[in-house]
């Protein structure tokens, strides 16, 4: 009875400490009219315990004078309270600094909250996130956790059995696909991109004549707009994702396929200062995916020379070197992603090394059809995994839910190809698919595009996911 008794009162000290932890950053916010702290989690949850996770969050100085925050890192339960990290930040007048503890989740295997805190002497500021710590002995958690979202495929004939359908979404029916990810478990956005380009590196004159490509959202940078019905796409996402507790990656492209010039990356900056203008204040914006993409062995042609190979290395590097520093400027606890293929990847270990230090999170693509004489699937997720854990970054999966049809149309790949993927790779962290839109759809939605074999997949998937969730004591969609 004492035992009861005691571990009740800890539960009610506990709530209130997460509430207090909640809202007084948020009514000091209100009142003061500043800034209300946020964590970021690199993995977001629910994560195994066998991964290293990145603890984010932003402090803010809105005045005219230099002030230090003292700043800490807990997680909390029912149970326990343990003290992660904490320190101390000097931030300029006017200006943010990112916070970042590497954690590594072990001996937490249930449902936390971790609490970030600090003061700057004078006010105290505090945020709250809730997780779920999965006991593995793998890395993955093995479900699919979330998806790209293209609004239209850029090509053709690819998308030729949806791109109809999805030019004629309204902003409540993309809202509808949101809804229909959430359900199972696909709790990460990618957004695709948010102009549409289709041109490629060296092989455009966008420099000379200037950028053409056409917006999918209200942009006052470029007077070009895609034709669809929808109003904002963007908007509506975000909107969504809010009410959900989903994360969402801008997509800042396309430029130009595989191009990281520097006037590509000039472009970039000013698109995600517009973007982080527009969209910048929802809790679902998670961090920022950089559309252009490129091979695994990080040049664009297997033809390239040296010169050409050590040129396009040195752009890119300094791309996201130089796009990095400039996010953080007002953003600095929002992660990169960076979306490449896995092939030949171990050819060029250099590179890919000093892309992991500037490039929060890699995912690649393609590990379950590596092609002749390269290395197999399996070791080249091994292989970047070892870069990754080296150089600080961290490992997902693009995992292709496609197959191409004979006149070269994606269609749905049937779920032994999926749960095949799910089980055979299971060191990466997080695995998100190419797409969900066109390939798959929950049967309520009010529109199917790519018509009955989408709402088959979806439903084929459910089924595993339901029984994966249970079998890992998770709560419906991570929450």
């Amino acid at each position: 009875m004492q035992s009861h008794s005691f571990i009740s009162a800890r539960r009610l000290a506990y709530s209130l400490m997460i509430l207090t932890f909640f809202f007084s950053g948020r009514l000091e916010a209100a009142s003061e009219k500043e800034w209300t702290p946020s964590i970021t989690l690199t993995p977001p949850s629910p994560f195994t315990q066998n991964i290293r996770v990145d603890l984010r969050s932003a402090l803010y100085n809105p005045s005219d004078a230099t002030q230090t925050f003292h700043w800490s890192f807990s997680a909390a339960s029912p149970n326990r309270t343990d003290h992660i990290q904490q320190g101390k930040t000097v931030v300029a007048p006017r200006s943010w600094e990112g916070v970042k503890v590497p954690w590594k989740p072990k001996g937490y295997e249930s449902a936390h909250h971790i609490v970030f805190s600090a003061t700057n002497g004078s006010q105290s500021y505090a945020a709250s996130q809730s997780i779920e710590i999965v006991s593995s002995t793998v890395r993955s958690t093995q479900q699919i956790d979330g998806a790209w979202m293209g609004f239209y495929h850029w090509s053709e004939t690819e998308g030729k059995l949806w791109n109809r359908d999805i030019r004629t979404l309204t902003d409540d029916q993309w809202k509808e696909l949101v809804r229909g990810m959430h359900e199972i478990g696909m709790n990460i956005i990618v957004i695709q991109e948010t102009f549409r380009n289709q041109v490629y590196y060296n092989k455009h004159d966008i420099p000379e004549n200037g950028y053409h490509g056409r917006a999918f959202y209200p942009s006052h940078l470029y007077p070009g707009r895609m034709d669809i019905a929808a109003r904002d796409p963007v908007e509506a996402v975000l909107s969504q994702a809010d009410a959900l507790n989903m994360h969402v990656f801008m997509g800042v492209g396309l430029y130009a396929w595989f191009d990281f010039s520097a006037d590509s990356l000039r472009w970039h900056c000013e698109v995600a200062d517009e973007l982080w203008q527009k969209y910048g204040h929802h809790p679902s914006f998670y961090g920022w995916y950089i559309s252009e993409e490129t091979p695994g062995f990080i040049h664009v042609s297997a033809n390239d020379s040296p010169q050409e190979i050590a040129q396009y290395q040195k752009e890119i590097i300094e791309f996201f070197q130089q796009f990095r520093t400039h996010v953080h400027r007002f953003a600095p606890h929002k992660p990169i992603m960076l979306a490449t293929n896995c092939h030949f990847v171990t050819q060029t270990e250099a590179a890919w090394r000093q892309l992991v230090r500037c490039c929060d999170i890699v995912c690649p693509f393609g590990f379950h059809r590596m092609p002749q004489g390269d290395v197999t699937g399996e070791d080249a997720a091994a292989w970047l995994q070892n870069i990754c854990d080296e150089e600080g970054g961290h490992l997902w999966m693009d995992m292709e839910v496609f197959l191409f049809g004979s006149q070269g149309e994606l269609y749905p790949r049937p779920i032994k190809g999926l749960i095949d993927d799910l089980l055979r790779f299971p060191i990466f962290e997080k695995i998100l698919c190419y797409q969900f839109p066109g390939l798959m759809n929950a049967p309520e939605s009010s529109v199917h595009p790519g018509g009955r074999a989408t709402v088959q997949l979806y439903e084929e998937y459910k089924k595993f996911y339901k029984t994966k969730r249970n079998s890992l004591g998770l709560k419906r969609g991570g929450e």
